[in-house]
């Protein structure tokens, strides 16, 4: 039979040195946030929101004149 051959005295592989030190990490500044921030982001967001709502509702008003337009236009032309 056929037996591995094993060394005499196992060692373990070498550890891995790194040669530069690891990077310094710098930390992020602090943010204060108090509650007029607070107020103001959610003013924000209400008024855009309204923005947004008022775009939409706007959009829809003009298809619908179209679709109106487009009928009595049609209805005319057949005349």
């Amino acid at each position: 039979m056929f037996l591995p051959k094993y060394p005499d005295s196992p060692t373990p592989p070498p550890a891995h040195t790194p040669t530069e030190p690891a990077p310094v990490r710098r930390s992020l500044p602090s943010v204060s946030i108090d509650q007029k921030t607070v107020a103001a982001l959610v003013v924000g967001g209400v008024v855009l929101t309204a923005l947004l709502a008022a775009v939409a509702v706007t959009a829809i008003s003009v298809a619908v004149a179209a679709v109106v337009l487009r009928s009595m236009l049609r209805d005319h032309h057949r005349r």
